[in-house]
């Protein structure tokens, strides 16, 4: 059934009021004391999707030149769109009276309706991202305030205006007073109709290809790689326009698998980039629009796919796979490890895929169940106290790894041990020489010793001198050992660059039974080599260059070191997070959209 988009009120202050527009009063009532969230209101064509068909504001909407892109991706997204449900948002391939030049997509999506059901807004977002459907940008969010929105101030020369709505779902007879808008005074400033004037279509930015292979796009690798700041010529290749088969061969099997959004971008550019060195690939996405969430899964991603293509022994083949479902998604990791291997790995890649379905982790999001069914039974201790949630998650994860138990009961039973928290903390700092490690971890909070190797090597006269390093080592894990021993939490900074580097602390972690975090801090090299010419003591050019192609940043769940692992940017903030209870997916991945009844 075609629903109209109900008409929207203008706030009391809107200067954009039309003769024939609606100005709220009473109906602000229903804004009041309620969380809201302020998204910019964008000048395109009001379109609703559905899983049949789509319509613009009128149900009876006949063809329009710039409708034709659109109907292009409702041909692509339809089918992930549940029947009764629809998406409505803003088409903006043709320039109406603003003109843009930086969109993401020509189409952005606002609300998403089950029925007469408006979704809650986060539920909306991840639905729309799942289908490859950017939504507005959020310019405020917070408890309704009149005198906050009176003071949102737009450029109106590029900005139409700006809604308002409950971050709470709601039923479309409560639409008018759930959801108001301010309009720019004079938005309309063209002599002609733009339905009647030549079509201008509006410039798109640099990030509009990612959301093009979100969408289930054909990718052009070469606009993808410079989209997220590659050069083609910069990823190496053996025959010309193998790697691009590479890619079309992964996309084709992802659409196969239905993997869409996020998840699908993440494998057709670890297919783009998987001759490309990982600690590279995660320290360059980082960087540039991709961002931290996305950049640590590609790398992942291109990291893990070589392993499937060796033979493994079957008897620890499922621990292993449940381990690797954590890093990434296995029907992606599977579809890059089969099209890069020849005829003799591709048995071992295939047989690896059987033995991954037979476990029940070719799907999405595999440890979900058992993750939200142990966070459930935890209740609030994961606001009490998230770090022994968080452990008690871990110990859950690897115990479904070995067999031990298979069920969110059973992970209740296994894990009651660790829900009082008393053991000790040990945060492990991993990555080159000034990407920021000691300046994140001098900031964290409860911190009670701190063991830095640079520091001991100071007290022995020279922090830049190597010769006593094995020396130096020693005396850092007997005073890790002892800082552990009396509890707290302990920062252990040191570059841990390699596995082997950073399994010595483990092992000290490990005899003290601590809830060990790795931090990553991932930097991209030429802010690494700035950073280090303007340090006090800065690390000799050589000497860098060797950590940064040594450097391998741990996978999260490998082999059962690290509890949890925190990634840090740049700025010197945690982007992104993983073998946490309250990440977004059981297995640390951002997967595509799910149908469900009501608001999460």
């Amino acid at each position: 059934m075609r629903t109209h988009y109900p008409r929207t009120a203008h706030l009391p202050w809107s200067p954009g009021v039309g003769g024939d527009d609606v100005r709220a009063g009473a109906e602000l009532a229903g804004l009041a004391g309620q969380e809201v969230v302020v998204t910019e209101k964008l000048d395109g064509e009001n379109t609703t999707l559905y899983s049949d068909g789509l319509h613009a504001r009128s149900l009876d909407s006949g063809h329009h030149p710039s409708r034709a892109w659109v109907k292009a991706l409702q041909g692509r997204v339809g089918a992930r769109i549940p029947a009764g449900w629809r998406v409505c948002g803003e088409n903006l391939y043709a320039r109406h009276s603003l003109p843009y030049e930086d969109l993401d997509s020509w189409f952005y999506g606002f609300s998403v309706w089950d029925g007469e059901r408006c979704l809650d807004w986060d539920r909306t977002v991840r639905f729309l991202h799942g289908l490859g459907v950017p939504a507005p940008r959020v310019l405020w969010r917070g408890t309704f305030d009149e005198r906050a929105l009176r003071k949102l101030r737009l450029d109106t020369a590029r900005q139409e205006g700006y809604v308002v709505r409950t971050t709470a779902g709601f039923d479309r007879a409560d639409f008018g007073r759930r959801v108001a808008k301010w309009v720019r005074g004079g938005h309309v400033q063209t002599d002609t109709h733009w339905m009647y004037a030549q079509v201008v279509p509006n410039g798109l930015g640099p990030r509009a290809p990612l959301w093009e292979v979100r969408s289930g796009a054909g990718p052009d690798p070469a606009g993808l790689l410079r989209a997220v700041g590659f050069e083609p010529d910069e990823v190496p290749g053996e025959v010309p326009g193998a790697e691009d088969a590479v890619v079309g061969e992964v996309a084709a099997a992802l659409d196969g698998l239905g993997r869409t959004g996020e998840t699908r971008l993440a494998g057709v550019l670890a297919a783009a980039l998987h001759r490309v060195p990982r600690s590279r690939i995660a320290a360059r996405l980082a960087a540039g629009p991709a961002g931290m969430p996305l950049a640590r899964r590609v790398a992942d991603l291109a990291g893990l796919y070589p392993s499937l293509r060796r033979p493994f022994p079957d008897a620890e083949r499922r621990a292993g796979l449940v381990r690797m479902s954590l890093a990434a998604d296995l029907g992606v990791l599977h579809a890059l490890a089969g099209a890069t291997a020849d005829p003799v790995e591709r048995e071992c890649v295939e047989w690896s895929a059987l033995c991954a379905e037979e476990a029940g982790l070719l799907g999405e999001a595999p440890l979900e169940p058992l993750r939200a069914g142990l966070r459930e039974a935890l209740g609030g201790l994961g606001d009490t106290d998230p770090d022994a949630a968080d452990r008690c998650w871990a110990e859950a994860r690897e115990a479904f790894a070995r067999g031990g138990i298979s069920t969110p009961q059973e992970a209740v039973a296994a894990t009651w041990r660790w829900r009082g928290g008393a053991y000790p903390r040990m945060v492990q700092l991993c990555g080159p020489s000034g990407s920021g490690k000691s300046t994140f971890a001098r900031k964290l909070p409860g911190v009670t010793a701190y063991v830095a190797l640079d520091d001991l090597r100071a007290a022995r006269g020279s922090r830049s001198d190597q010769r006593d390093n094995a020396d130096v080592l020693r005396e850092g894990l007997d005073r890790l050992d002892t800082a552990l021993a009396a509890g707290g939490t302990v920062v252990w900074d040191a570059t841990s660059l390699t596995e082997q580097q950073r399994g010595l602390a483990g092992a000290v972690a490990r005899r003290r039974d601590a809830l060990v975090t790795q931090a990553v801090v991932l930097v991209d090299e030429p802010e690494l080599l700035r950073r280090n010419a303007t340090r006090e003591h800065p690390v000799p050019e050589p000497v860098l260059a060797s950590q940064l192609h040594r450097f391998s940043p741990p996978y999260p769940g490998q082999g059962g070191r690290a509890h949890r692992t925190w990634y840090i940017g740049a700025g010197g903030t945690v982007e992104d997070t993983a073998g946490g209870i309250r990440d977004g997916n059981g297995d640390g991945n951002a997967h595509g959209a799910g149908a469900g009844n009501g608001d999460s």
